[in-house]
């Protein structure tokens, strides 16, 4: 079987034949005698090359190749014009409309195949270097929710937080991201990064993370050096993603009238992303249940996030937090319903992914 497909597009049946002539014994191909029958054609099978003829009636070359090259799933098949139309102005209006190449009329078998075999080759080859990006950043991509995993499961090791805590919250604090503005990427971002929020516990001894009661005031002291630790575990990377987690790692325990640590930040000068993920991880440790404590209910959490506006939290990301209640209480019961279902799940990214 042939490997790859040419697509032969012109009104007049001598000219097709003629191609076709030409190219059958090396190409599966294809006709069209119209644009629109062309495009048809394309949306359905697209093929490897398309052998255009410009003056057509009803929809010409020109414009057809326009449309392909508009499109993101045909943008990258090679367009040749054939023509009989000469030099210069015209074929600078083929080339500006997507072309790749001319063959002038009438046609020369040499040229056509020399020009055909050219440009499918080129195609194919930038077909094969984008699908290895692809697979080279999908593996960065896996790498690094992997190394987030274990940076965020190191935090947590030896705490009596669940597994789900760090994803739920990272899941959060996405949606309270976009609702104060961020854009999709830059939400994400955090996204990824909030999961590393308590990376710095792998410095606190088990004795404080694993005390069934309430911390003394001395062991608090040590508590709260994990913000600072955190920091300059993250900070030891120059990537965007690590220096974000090492952002919110020293800066989601500040508060909003300056009470917070490690450095009583106050208002704006806590980093917004400090300040995001700061509701996000108390509305989700209030919810869970710790051996110092019961689950409070959902309501009672939104209601000790309006409380704290404006001394604990920022007052503006607290008033968003709880116009999309709906969207976090869905977050909520996707996770809890991971958690009961005792499967090895993955909540992440506010949705529960079956391994």
């Amino acid at each position: 079987m042939k490997a790859f497909s040419v697509l032969i597009v012109d009104d007049e049946p001598a000219n097709i034949d003629i191609l076709k002539d030409i190219l059958i014994h090396q190409y599966q191909v294809k006709v069209a005698p119209s644009g629109e029958i062309a495009l048809k054609i394309v949306s359905k099978a697209p093929p490897d090359l398309i052998l255009l003829d410009v003056m057509m009636p009803h929809l010409d070359g020109l414009e057809v190749c326009r449309r392909l090259k508009a499109d993101p799933a045909t943008a990258s098949i090679p367009v040749i014009f054939v023509t009989a139309l000469g030099q210069g102005e015209d074929e600078e209006r083929g080339f500006a409309a997507g072309a790749v190449d001319y063959i002038a009329k009438p046609i020369v078998p040499a040229i056509v195949l020399a020009r055909v075999k050219t440009h499918i080759s080129l195609a194919h080859q930038q077909r094969v270097t984008r699908q290895e990006v692809e697979e080279r950043t999908k593996e960065l991509q896996v790498s690094q929710l992997s190394a987030i995993s274990m940076l965020a499961a190191a935090g947590h090791y030896n705490d009596t937080d669940t597994g789900l805590h760090i994803w739920r919250m990272a899941a959060y604090a996405r949606r309270l991201a976009t609702a104060a503005g961020w854009s999709v990427e830059a939400a994400r971002l955090l996204e990824h990064a909030a999961p590393m929020h308590d990376t710095g516990k792998i410095g606190i001894p088990d004795s404080i993370l694993k005390a069934p009661r309430r911390l003394t005031d001395e062991e608090m002291v040590i508590m709260r050096t994990h913000a600072q630790i955190g920091h300059d575990i993250l900070s030891n990377s120059h990537s965007p993603l690590f220096k974000l987690a090492a952002e919110v790692a020293v800066s989601h325990h500040e508060r909003w009238d300056g009470s917070g640590y490690p450095n009583g930040l106050k208002g704006t000068n806590i980093p917004e992303s400090g300040r995001i993920v700061a509701i996000a991880d108390v509305f989700d440790a209030l919810t869970m249940i710790r051996p110092y404590k019961k689950a409070w209910s959902v309501s009672d959490a939104f209601d000790y996030i309006r409380d704290n506006a404006g001394s604990h939290f920022d007052p503006a990301l607290a008033e968003k937090f709880l116009t999309i209640k709906d969207d976090i209480i869905s977050i909520k019961e996707k996770a809890d319903n991971a958690s009961s279902e005792n499967e090895e799940s993955v909540f992440y990214a506010g949705f529960v992914e079956e391994k």
